[in-house]
């Protein structure tokens, strides 16, 4: 199934925008940052850092340990794994869920949509995945979004509302994580920011 997405940019019209065949031929930057084509605008973010890195791990871990508790079908994809539409646009998340029933309906060559997506700000990809990212994913259609605060430790989750994320819910410390994708979490906020 192929899914039309019209994403809107307000960019500058002299910024060179790129068609997936021209995103696939660049190079991989020296540094390891991260590049992502988002309605054809090239987005550049720097490498994570080893709390990113641990944070992505853990959520890893609780979350298959509650999908493989509940019996869930569903699919967890891993960085490297990507969400693609179009001509123009392609993202990595750190971390997204397809379930069963949404992953019978996609077309098996890519992914185009989501159920949730899991995205760990790190102070150089802040302002990104707030808004380009976070605005993205809604117009794909992408039912939840969680935001993994590193600095605060808290995880904020935002659900679709029509063709925007609601102002969200946002857990730290000892607060079970609630979600409506994810219905039987089981682990804290802390446990994402701790071993």
């Amino acid at each position: 199934m192929a899914l039309a997405v019209d994403l809107m940019v307000t960019t500058s019209p002299l910024i060179k925008t790129y068609t997936l065949e021209e995103f696939w031929e660049l190079p991989d930057p020296p540094d390891r940052s991260k590049l992502e084509l988002i309605a054809g605008v090239l987005y550049m973010t720097p490498p994570p850092e080893q709390t990113h890195d641990s944070s992505v791990r853990r959520l890893n871990r609780l979350i298959t340990a509650d999908l493989i508790a509940a019996k869930d079908k569903g699919s967890l994809y891993v960085p490297r794994a990507a969400l693609w539409t179009g001509k123009r646009t392609y993202l990595e998340p750190d971390l997204f869920y397809v379930s069963a029933e949404l992953e019978a309906r996609l077309d098996p060559k890519r992914r185009t949509t989501a159920d949730l997506v899991v995205e760990v700000i790190s102070p150089g990809s802040a302002m990104y995945d707030r808004t380009t990212k976070k605005d993205t994913y809604a117009a794909l259609g992408v039912l939840e979004l969680w935001l993994v605060d590193e600095q605060s430790e808290t995880v904020e989750v935002l659900k679709l509302a029509g063709k925007r994320y609601d102002e969200g819910q946002t857990f730290n410390g000892d607060d079970v994580i609630l979600s409506a994708v994810l219905p039987r979490v089981t682990f804290t906020a802390a446990q994402v920011f701790t071993d």
